[in-house]
C-alpha cells in the first residue's frame, strides 16, 4: 500500500474518501481494499451501523472497479 502522509491525506478531495468526515481515505486500489477490511472491522465491533459500513463497501467497490477497468 502506497504511504499516505498526513500532507498528501489533507490534499485529498472528499470524493477520496469512503466514510463519513473524511474517514477511511481511498486515493488507490489498496487503500480501497483496506477501507472494506476496516470497515468490516468496526461494524462487528459494533462502532459502525451496517448502514455505513455498505456505504463505505460500496465506495470503495467503485474505486476497486474503477482501477480494475484502467489496467
Amino acid at each position: 500500500m502506497a504511504v499516505l502522509t498526513s500532507t498528501k491525506r489533507n490534499a485529498l478531495p472528499k470524493s477520496e474518501f469512503a466514510g463519513p468526515g473524511r474517514s477511511y481515505p481511498i486515493p488507490d486500489y489498496s487503500h480501497a481494499v483496506n477501507a472494506k477490511a476496516r470497515a468490516k472491522q468496526q461494524m462487528n465491533a459494533g462502532r459502525l451501523s451496517r448502514e455505513k459500513y455498505e456505504h463505505i463497501i460500496g465506495r470503495a467497490n467503485q474505486k476497486i472497479v474503477r482501477n480494475n477497468s484502467n489496467g
